[in-house]
């Protein structure tokens, strides 16, 4: 007992020790750069450290050492939080006993980890962190840590304590147990299920010290890692693993924007991995393009009627990407009602308008209204004081600043009523690509489902249309997706996990028929009402209000539908289920967290179940958006299923990313780890807080 003493308190001293003597160390230019570790997350190799990444740093991981595959993704969505996606494969266990449920698949594990940083590293004082990991799933990683790191030189030190998984070696008392005794314990096994949060579990139970050091070499690809853990293996899913030491040596050799690993842990195993980097906020595409028009040689015409309009107008959607649908000029004002369909950046769109106006309008038009529509409906006014553009345009003034000189505001009246479109009614179709995919399905790891959606549709006006979608299927494979025969108690209705039926059967497939009217109701209010086939899986009639001002951070909506499922082996049948279902929505943009959309959703789901959804959305410069978002209701994890309760994840992409001309286009990527029938919500065929996006931009 007493050498076995001697070995922790050594061990942890060389720790501390290394931190406490950092004034020793001298300063250089090579530093330390964070790096992943096993599962995922900044990290030494088993254990996670108190540092940060370069806000929109993303990291996708593989790694490889005895028992467990893990393949993770690594965002930096803020400078002081990291989030960390998993999935895990446990070599030594299958998914389930029953060979026709899941056959040979061994079993697979999702996981969520987050990481906050409580206090940034100074001079004197270190980075510290407190993180919670795998807090989302079956447990089988299940842990709490509070860390420290402080950067010496080329040398990178740290200092943790943790709980659950990572604090099995049980080398120091909980300290949460001298204030509350239910912190003595920690609830034992793994949540089977998954998908539940164990707040019960947060900090409970044994635990221990980890750390270690991380060093830079001179030569600058290469760091070399020293680890002490906190986890003894004795609680792991794939069985109690024999530990030869606490001790895990490996190194990272850095490539371009990958990182290869390589590690002995465990004084037995050898491990390996790669992960490949990149910067969401940076990450770029060279633009060609039209140098927006100067105005240093401006030679505008006396009057109104010496204007060349088809040379104006032309130029408007070569030069600004600006779509013309209507066009009013006087004297005294010139209004341009269009869309924008090549620049993303609000204000470069707009300014290449107002130089081309101020290109070809005469000095007595005093006002620009660039008017953008959207579905027909004009939704917000830019009114440009052109002898202010002009003045700042040809840098007549050091002080001017361009964006100053013109304002977006609701179209009034006036210019709503003066809106009259050439071609408001007739025929429109487009096609776009679309992709499925879900995770983690004990019959295949994998689904997908890939193929175009053909888009048409009859507009009879502005506000009123008749418009259908076909989707039409390339590659799947639902035809593995078995849930219907997995024999387990039917307690909701299926709403959603008949997809096999509607998707493997039915390689083209009416997806959406309905007729769609429109309108803006008073001022910063808009509604619409649509009837018919809404979406793959139900069809019925609905209606959706939303108060949506100019460049709020704020918008509020609410909509109500009466649905009834569609029959999978009739394009036009319906069934029997029907239910009523809607919400009232937030849509929030809050100011303490830079390009963030929160939206929470309450009401009635397909299933008729009651609760609440809650969908995050983070954007970064580069124009890329990260969402999550979960629905937490009335039906208990037991009726919900295996993950407990519907969550999701997407990226949504620019096009503009892929390719050289400007464009204002996206790619939406799903990820859905496992889909039930609770927490659904009805995919409506028109949204109105998309319809709106120009008034208060976040995606485009």
């Amino acid at each position: 007992m007493s050498a076995l003493f001697l070995t922790k308190k050594t061990s942890l001293a060389l720790v501390i020790g290394s931190v406490l003597s950092s004034h020793a160390f001298a300063d250089t230019t090579l530093r330390v750069k964070p790096s992943q570790m096993v599962q995922g997350g900044n990290g030494l190799i088993q254990t996670p450290t108190a540092r940060m990444r370069e806000e929109g740093d993303i990291a996708i991981n593989y790694s490889d050492n005895g028992e467990y595959r893990f393949w993770t993704v690594n965002l930096q969505l803020y400078d002081w939080m990291e989030a960390t996606a998993r999935y895990t494969d446990v070599r030594t266990r299958l998914y389930s006993q029953v060979e026709s449920f899941s056959g040979d698949q061994t079993l697979k594990d999702k996981g969520l980890d987050v990481k906050f940083r409580l206090w940034k590293e100074s001079y004197y004082l270190p980075d510290i962190s407190v993180g919670f990991r795998d807090f989302g799933g079956t447990g089988f990683f299940e842990s709490e840590y509070v860390n420290a790191s402080k950067s010496v030189g080329p040398f990178d030190f740290h200092l943790g304590l943790g709980w659950g998984y990572l604090g099995t070696h049980d080398d120091i008392s909980n300290p949460f147990c001298e204030l509350k005794e239910s912190f003595c314990e920690r609830p034992g096994g793994f949540s089977g299920r998954g998908g539940k949060v164990d707040y019960d579990q947060f900090f409970k139970g044994t635990a221990a010290f980890f750390g270690g050091i991380e060093y830079q070499t001179p030569w600058e690809p290469l760091t070399l890692k020293l680890e002490l853990e906190g986890n003894d293996y004795s609680r792991d899913r794939a069985g109690r693993l024999e530990q030869d030491s606490r001790w895990n040596f490996g190194a990272v050799y850095r490539y371009n924007n990958f990182n290869f690993s390589l590690n002995y842990q465990r004084g037995n195993t050898i491990g390996f991995g790669v992960t490949y980097r990149f910067n969401m906020h940076t990450v770029s595409q060279v633009k060609i393009s039209e140098k927006p028009k100067s105005l240093m040689g401006r030679n505008a015409p006396e009057n109104v009627e010496d204007v060349n309009k088809s040379r104006l107008y032309n130029a408007f959607y070569k030069n600004s990407g600006f779509t013309l649908f209507d066009a009013e000029i006087n004297e005294k004002e010139a209004v341009f009602y269009g869309s924008q369909v090549a620049y993303r950046d609000e204000d470069e769109a707009i300014q290449r308008v107002g130089r081309l106006a101020a290109s070809e309008l005469p000095d007595s038009v005093e006002t620009y209204h660039v008017v953008e529509t959207a579905g027909g409906l004009p939704m917000v006014d830019t009114q440009i004081d052109a002898k202010a553009f002009i003045a700042a345009a040809r840098y007549e003034s050091i002080d001017a600043d361009i964006k100053d000189t013109y304002v977006r505001t609701s179209p009034s009246d006036e210019i709503k009523d003066a809106y009259d479109p050439a071609n408001s009614s007739g025929l429109f179709y487009s096609a776009d690509f679309f992709w499925t995919q879900s995770f983690g399905n004990p019959e295949e790891f994998y689904l997908y489902q890939t193929g175009f959606v053909l888009n048409s549709g009859w507009s009879f006006n502005e506000n009123f249309a008749l418009i259908g979608s076909a989707r039409v299927t390339l590659l799947d494979n639902f035809d593995k997706f078995n849930y219907l025969v997995d024999g387990e108690d039917v307690t909701l209705p299926r709403v959603r996990t008949r997809v096999r039926e509607y998707v493997s059967d039915n390689d083209i497939w009416l997806d959406t028929g309905f007729l769609h009217f429109k309108d803006d109701v008073s001022d910063n209010i808009f509604g619409q009402v649509y009837a018919g086939y809404l979406e793959t899986m139900f069809a019925g009639i609905g209606g959706e209000l939303l108060y949506r001002p100019v460049d709020s951070n704020i918008a509020y909506g609410i909509d109500l539908n009466y649905v009834k499922q569609r029959d999978p082996y009739s394009q036009l049948a319906l069934e029997d289920y029907n239910t009523l279902t809607g919400h009232a929505s937030v849509y929030w943009q809050p100011e303490f967290l830079d390009d963030t959309l929160l939206t929470v959703s309450a009401g009635q789901f397909l299933a008729k179940d009651k609760g609440v959804n809650i969908d995050f959305a983070k954007r970064f410069d580069s124009g890329i958006v990260v969402g999550a978002y979960a629905a937490f209701t009335d039906v208990s994890s037991a009726e919900y299923g295996e993950g407990s309760f519907t969550k999701g994840f997407y990226i949504s992409i620019p096009t503009d990313l892929f390719i050289a001309e400007p464009t204002k286009g996206r790619g939406v990527f799903p990820w859905v780890p496992i889909s039930r029938d609770g927490g659904q919500m009805l995919r409506r065929p028109a949204r109105l807080i998309d319809e709106t996006e120009v008034r208060a931009p976040f995606f485009d």
